[in-house]
């Protein structure tokens, strides 16, 4: 399995449903909420999504080395070589 990676904002409901997708079908992943943290972090989030060619926006999505900027069930499950539900 590929390994997932979330940029989010803990009160954005695109962020939520993304972190929900992933929870709903057992796919560990790791998330760090933007707005809660700490300045070094807020920095080396900015320049991961600057390096990958994106503008930084949230839910910001890492799935191996592919990246999906906003939520995007189709692409994830895509990216997963997950079964359609």
């Amino acid at each position: 399995m590929k390994k997932v990676v979330m940029y989010t904002l803990s009160t954005c409901p695109w962020c939520m449903r993304a972190k929900k997708f992933f929870r709903e079908r057992d796919i560990p992943f790791e998330y760090i909420d933007y707005d809660k943290a700490d300045e070094e972090t807020r920095r080396s989030i900015r320049e991961d999504c600057l390096s990958h060619g994106e503008e930084m926006s949230f839910p910001f999505v890492k799935i191996g080395e592919d990246v999906v900027v906003g939520y995007n069930p189709q692409r994830y499950s895509s990216l997963l070589n997950l079964p359609e539900r």
